[in-house]
């Protein structure tokens, strides 16, 4: 049974979805800080519609165009979100629920009608609900690892802006950065991420991986950069390990087990990260209250 572990297809899906969690990690600090973390939920759902519609324009299961409709649904679904919120009186919240619940919904309905067609059900579109890391075919592989590179080199390179961007949009104007190509960018990089994703880890659980490692991260640094980096690792490890435990079992979903790893790992940092976490705030607490008991002590010995 380990032995499919030592597979040279199986070790490059391995280095594959690490990678993939590393970004998804990275760009989850950045919908961290943007307070938009729900919109990584929103869009992953309203890829699948773009999924279904490719396959079914193009006839076969090419991961490539594949992701092209995801991106383009996903793209499509930010604009309605973009356009319910400056046009209407809907917040953005609700905005985002109202897409991620219309999409999703038509996307099922797509792929019901897929699977209903001749050959359908052997389309193998089901893996991108929950993730299936272990069908993709070495293409796939490097199809995911060029689009996942991608989003960290733009990310690295332009740190800085990130910064500026996220903490001080004001300055950072003023100083020349459009805040509009900022925008731009980081949706961009934010549907990239989702789409490279969603047959690994699905449709539904990617925004999960751009969620929990960042605030996982959280709990140990108040730095921006630490953090950056910290989501990342945190991603990477929920990637690679919850891919091996799902590729130890036939036709085990790739998703929750990554998703499995990462809460496990936001569980240990909640009790112990050292930026309040459960333990740590127990500890400060007993300290202050052994402090105050000492002060009562020598206030009442003066007395």
């Amino acid at each position: 049974m380990w032995s499919i572990l030592l597979s040279s297809n199986t070790q490059w899906v391995l280095f594959s979805t690490m990678i993939l969690g590393i970004a998804a990690g990275a760009v989850g600090t950045l919908a961290y800080w943007k307070k938009q973390s729900l919109m990584s939920d929103a869009l992953a759902h309203a890829a699948l519609p773009g999924v279904v519609i490719a396959f079914m324009l193009l006839g076969e299961k090419n991961l490539f165009i594949l992701i092209l409709g995801a991106a383009a649904s996903a793209l499509l679904g930010a604009l309605f979100i973009q356009w319910i919120q400056s046009s209407t009186r809907v917040k953005e919240d609700t905005a985002m629920g109202m897409i991620l619940s219309v999409f999703f919904g038509l996307g099922i309905m797509l792929l019901t009608i897929v699977n209903r067609m001749p050959g359908g059900n052997q389309s193998g579109l089901d893996s991108f609900i929950f993730g299936q890391a272990a069908v993709m075919v070495r293409s796939d592989v490097y199809t995911m690892l060029a689009l996942a590179f991608i989003v960290l080199v733009v990310i690295v390179l332009l740190f800085k802006e990130w910064k500026l961007f996220l903490f001080d949009a004001g300055f950072a104007q003023g100083l020349g950065l459009s805040l509009k190509g900022m925008n731009i960018l980081y949706t961009a990089v934010l549907v990239t991420t989702i789409v490279v994703g969603i047959q690994a880890v699905g449709v539904i659980l990617i925004a999960t991986l751009l969620i929990i490692p960042s605030v996982s991260a959280r709990y140990w640094t108040h730095s921006f950069k630490w953090m950056l980096i910290l989501s990342a690792f945190i991603g990477g490890i929920s990637g690679v390990v919850g891919t091996a435990i799902s590729a130890l079992g036939r036709g085990w979903p790739t998703g929750p087990f990554i998703v499995v790893v990462a809460a496990v790992l936001f569980i240990i940092s909640l009790i112990f990260g050292k930026e309040k976490g459960l333990f740590i705030n127990y500890l400060q607490f007993k300290a202050h209250q052994k402090r105050v008991e000492k002060s009562g002590l020598k206030e009442g010995g003066v007395q």
